[in-house]
């Protein structure tokens, strides 16, 4: 008999002690990312959602593409220059190409990197990483719970509180809503991080000032909402600042993606969508 999931055994969680709990019929935050990126680890709940966003903004799969290249810059220049060798990596969503570990250990090959994710098919994935790469662990977790992620045995048996590290929070705290007080989450994590630590962050972006950008931030949120994911928050520059509170924001400080220390310059003109999503990474004195 086909499997119903369509996911190989490994990732159906055979053999792990770990039953099959991928809901195929509402969409995933991960699938539907995945499904921006090209992937094939998605479902028609998750096309759904992927075809009302594209509907509205066709380039929204280059927000997607253009969030990877962010967190690959950054996490390289953590690595290569910062000299920063542990990363906790929360909402990690589905491996793709380029993913923390390999890009921090191609400067830093003893870096060791533990992913986040509450994600049934994330954490099925996740476990076939931990068998290419023993610098490499993974924790089935919820980021909107600092107290009880921080003090899983993976994350502190692998990583060391007593010295410098990066938290990576790309694309997820526009998932967590205003209710669950997402400045007092971060202000957890940035309270039990050691001086010297680094957070690096991108979220979606409101600018709040009447503009068309405005306005389709407006209807996206609706969008992602209103569908079966049920997530989605476009928040001003002044709300996505407070994440960052306590911290030393690096320059450029918070701006868009593409103005994050571009890799050249542009070679073509950003559409509206791509405006909307900022990143930028903050040291902890």
């Amino acid at each position: 008999m086909a499997d119903p999931t369509g996911l190989p055994a490994v990732h159906r969680g055979e053999g792990t002690g770990q039953p099959p709990e991928v809901d195929t019929s509402r969409a995933s935050i991960a699938r539907v990312y995945d499904a921006f990126l090209g992937g094939k680890d998605n479902f028609a709940s998750d096309r759904v959602v992927y075809d009302a966003i594209i509907e509205i903004a066709p380039q929204c799969a280059e927000v997607a593409k253009a969030n990877r290249r962010w967190l690959n810059r950054t996490i390289s220049y953590l690595s290569a220059y910062v000299g920063i060798d542990q990363y906790l990596d929360l909402g990690a969503g589905l491996p793709t190409v380029e993913n923390t570990h390999q890009t921090a250990q191609r400067f830093t090959p003893h870096a060791v990197v533990v992913y986040v994710d509450n994600d049934p098919a994330v954490n099925a994935y996740g476990r076939a990483l931990l068998e290419e790469n023993d610098r490499t662990h993974f924790v089935t977790a919820d980021l909107t719970d600092p107290a009880v992620l921080l003090a899983h045995p993976t994350v502190t048996r692998a990583l060391e509180f007593d010295r410098p590290m990066a938290l990576i929070q790309c694309a997820t705290l526009h998932h967590v809503d205003d209710e669950a007080n997402p400045a007092g989450i971060m202000r957890h994590y940035i309270d039990t991080l050691p001086s010297g630590s680094y957070i690096a962050l991108t979220h979606w972006w409101d600018p709040a000032d009447g503009s068309e950008g405005s306005a389709l931030a407006h209807e996206l949120e609706r969008r992602w909402r209103t569908s079966s994911m049920g997530t989605g928050r476009y928040r001003t520059r002044e709300e996505i600042l407070s994440f960052f509170d306590g911290l030393e924001l690096l320059e450029p400080g918070l701006v868009e993606l593409d103005q994050w220390w571009p890799a050249g310059p542009p070679v073509r003109k950003l559409s509206l969508v791509e405006h909307l999503i900022l990143g930028g990474v903050g040291r902890k004195p």
